[in-house]
């Protein structure tokens, strides 16, 4: 698509998905050094929320593919474009495997826009309703034809089997490849009002920041997660943010008390009691560096029992 031909309202969406997945990996980026307590892994509310993010990338890259090669496949800007985001995927791999180790990114969203890509190119000089119907059975694919045969690592990408790994980030091509399948159905079915958005102009500067976002989305992806992340692990380094460890000691000790039967606000003031007793006395300090002491870990009990005691903590 050249610039002249670009479609300024695609660019918005871009931004809009750009921006909404940037509040989820600061949402997760916050949790992670325990300045809040949402639970961003576990609820379904914010797995659906990562869902939507994902999705929206994968319909947008099929919008994409009929714009720039509704007409004609322009095989060298496809291939220049696919090296590109193949690089950057490897790039992700290659930075979390640094940063996180085992829970790196094996196949995540621009791993599957690369490999989704390939499989909807063809789609885009056909009928939308083939691209349509091509989705729409990719999409269902996890519910019907998965299996242990898919079970690994090595089949991870399928999303048709249980990995066995962990990942900060995984987006197999089954269901999502079928979103950009359904993009390029949904550009394929809209050919027909084209002009009309092509014609349309952001007015402000809220539409005008996402339009340039959307127009330089890879280069915001592979930036914004080192730069929240960094500037959080900077503040944790620098002492400004809550010591994770007391954080991790009261949810610990919170839950322990619960599963003996205890109410869960009376155990997180008693665990929160105790944890400031510990620091009081100068203990906390030592009882990191030595967990498993017995006479430090006497002293932690006989502390707990204590604020067990003392209702109004």
């Amino acid at each position: 698509m050249t610039p002249a031909r670009r479609i300024e309202a695609v660019d918005v969406a871009r931004g809009l998905a750009l921006a909404t997945m940037v509040v989820y990996h600061l949402s997760w980026d916050l949790s992670w050094f325990r300045l809040v307590d949402w639970p961003v892994d576990q609820h379904l509310a914010w797995r659906a929320f990562a869902a939507a993010i994902a999705g929206s990338f994968l319909f947008l890259a099929g919008v994409s593919l009929v714009l720039a090669h509704g007409d004609g496949v322009r095989w060298k800007a496809f291939w220049r474009r696919e090296a590109v985001i193949v690089a950057a995927a490897a790039a992700v791999s290659l930075g979390t495997w640094a940063a996180l180790g085992p829970a790196l990114v094996r196949f995540g969203i621009l791993h599957c826009i690369a490999a989704a890509s390939l499989i909807a190119l063809p789609f885009v000089r056909l009928p939308a309703v083939a691209a349509l119907a091509a989705g729409a059975v990719v999409l269902s694919l996890p519910l019907w034809a998965g299996g242990p045969a898919f079970d690994g690592p090595w089949l991870l990408w399928t999303g048709l089997g249980h990995p066995g790994v962990s990942s900060v980030d995984h987006v197999p091509l089954a269901p999502w490849a079928g979103a950009a399948l359904l993009g390029v159905g949904a550009a394929r079915l809209g050919r027909s009002q084209l002009e009309r958005l092509r014609a349309w102009r952001p007015a402000g500067v809220g539409p005008a920041t996402l339009t340039r976002a959307g127009r330089h989305s890879l280069a915001v992806y592979l930036l914004h997660q080192p730069v929240l992340f960094g500037a959080l692990w900077a503040a944790s380094a620098a002492g400004l943010t809550p010591d994770r460890a007391s954080a991790e000691f009261v949810d610990t000790c919170s839950f322990t008390c619960i599963l003996a039967g205890g109410e869960e606000a009376a155990c997180r003031r008693t665990c929160r009691c105790t944890f400031e007793a510990l620091g009081s006395d100068g203990l906390w300090q030592r009882l990191l560096d030595d967990p498993e002491d017995p006479d430090l870990r006497e002293e932690m009990n006989r502390r707990y029992a204590a604020c067990s005691l003392t209702p109004d903590r």
